[in-house]
């Protein structure tokens, strides 16, 4: 093992994902030299085992399931899927794993890449371990942005590692279709790939241990999305948990804690996510390894003047959309303490990360979609505002019925009646995933229900769902 002198960079970001590359892109772009750490593919999980390559798989069913609601067309696609051409589509879109035009990017904004493992080794440095065993040391003369991630959260079951489970990696990028497949959660993760590996061929139960799916939704978006799992012919067993999980001769054995015993292929588990922070040299800094990393809202972690976390790893909204929001503004804050310049961390400020208090939006990719931003219902009387739900069939859109036959979905407003402001918006339906932005706009601009009135939506779109709302909050 050698090891080379120090080198010093302006900034240091651990983690060429979509975070930590977005953080290099605004600190470059502000002229600060940047050297980017990265253990596995530039591009991270989104790019390769998680939003690319799992949304390639829901493209094909989502379109399928579209068309079969359209007359003239439904007979055209009642057949199967063409699962090889469809998991080529998604290698298609991971770059068969491999991260040579991200690589390209990132050298482009002159970013300096180190391949290998970067681990802190006190305040503003970095040593990194690369793939042969050399070593580098970075210095940091103005900031260190931690953008390593989550990584899946497995449960304590005996044996779970001589059972070989999945997680989402091996969710997102098998290359055959198992021929039965339990999921085990109710989440994002769960119902997505739920979705996705039945309409592929896969007979798929789906074991949750609470109530309902999408429990941090409005609860009628869990009910939909479990009704319509249901009429697909997945299994979804709510109130239920794995007591035991073994693999007897190639099959997978899990026996629930009802008693009941099921057989399978394989087994996913979405049960959470934990920070990517175990050994990336905490402790040299005080601070706890395995420990998520709280920040204020320019993504500084608490009690540092140097050191940022900026995306899963703070735990403040577990999105690639969000991580990316709050690398713009790390980049941003880290640019402007570097130069000296006052930060304006005021709500909505340029330094200030204000969306993730409550305008977070986010989509499902099931079938129906489910979309929401802001706070739920519950979430916005727990805050102790003075607040009313208001509900509408989405088919009474008229762009609804032109979608498909038989459009079933439902649309909630939360209204802060004091402010007469959005606090939150969920649509579940086919299609409402790009109806999202719209809502996203109304919570986080705070546009006065008032106003939204002027906003005159076109007909005859789903989008017309906004016009239904507004009539059924003003009586």
């Amino acid at each position: 093992m050698t090891e080379s002198e120090s080198i010093a960079y302006d900034v240091v970001v651990l983690g060429a994902g979509p975070v930590g590359e977005n953080v290099a892109d605004r600190t470059r772009a502000a002229g600060l030299s940047t050297a980017v750490v990265e253990s596995e593919l530039v591009g991270g999980e989104c790019s390769y085992w998680a939003c690319m390559p799992s949304k390639a798989l829901l493209r094909p069913v989502i379109a399928r399931a579209d068309a079969r609601r359209v007359p003239g067309l439904r007979q055209a696609v009642q057949g199967p899927l063409d699962a090889a051409a469809v998991l080529a589509h998604r290698d298609y879109f991971t770059a068969d794993w491999k991260d040579d035009g991200q690589v390209g990017w990132l050298e482009g904004i002159g970013a300096v890449l180190y391949r290998g493992h970067g681990r802190l080794a006190g305040p503003r440095t970095v040593t990194v371990t690369g793939p042969d065993g050399e070593q580098h040391v970075l210095t940091a003369r103005h900031a260190v942005a931690v953008s390593t991630g989550t990584r899946a959260l497995l449960p304590g079951l005996p044996g779970l590692t001589e059972v070989r489970p999945w997680t989402s990696r091996e969710a997102t990028s098998a290359h055959a279709v198992p021929g039965r497949l339990v999921v085990v959660g109710g989440g994002v993760v769960a119902t997505e790939m739920a979705t996705a590996w039945q309409a592929l061929g896969s007979r798929v139960a789906l074991l949750v241990r609470g109530a309902g799916l999408l429990a941090r939704m409005e609860p009628f978006a869990g009910e939909l999305v479990a009704a319509a799992l249901t009429e697909a012919g997945v299994d979804v067993r709510t109130a239920t948990s794995v007591k035991s999980v073994t693999r007897e001769s190639g099959t997978v054995v899990v026996v629930t804690d009802g008693g009941d015993r099921i057989e399978a292929d394989e087994i996913l588990f979405a049960t959470g996510r934990a920070p990517r922070t175990e050994d990336i040299g905490l402790d040299t800094i005080g601070l706890e390894p395995g420990s998520w990393l709280p920040v204020d809202d320019s993504l500084r972690v608490t009690g540092t003047d140097w050191l940022y976390a900026v995306g899963d790893v703070n735990h403040r909204a577990l999105l690639t959309h969000q991580g990316k929001y709050q690398a713009r503004i790390a980049g941003a804050a880290i640019a402007a303490r570097a130069a000296g310049t006052p930060l304006d961390t005021s709500a909505w400020g340029a330094h200030s990360a204000t969306a993730d208090h409550g305008a977070v939006p986010q989509v499902v990719f099931t079938d129906p979609e489910a979309a929401a931003v802001g706070l739920s219902l519950a979430e916005a009387e727990a805050t102790g505002r003075r607040v009313r739900a208001v509900d509408v069939d989405i088919s009474s859109a008229a762009g609804a019925g032109l979608y498909g036959d038989g459009y079933r979905g439902s649309a909630r407003m939360v209204v802060d009646l004091d402010r007469e402001t959005l606090l939150g918006v969920t649509l579940v339906g086919p299609g409402v995933g790009e109806l999202i932005h719209s809502a996203t706009i109304a919570v986080a601009a705070e546009v006065p229900v008032a106003r939204l009135w002027h906003a005159v939506p076109s007909y005859p779109t789903i989008s017309e769902v906004w016009l239904r709302l507004l009539e059924a909050y003003r009586g």
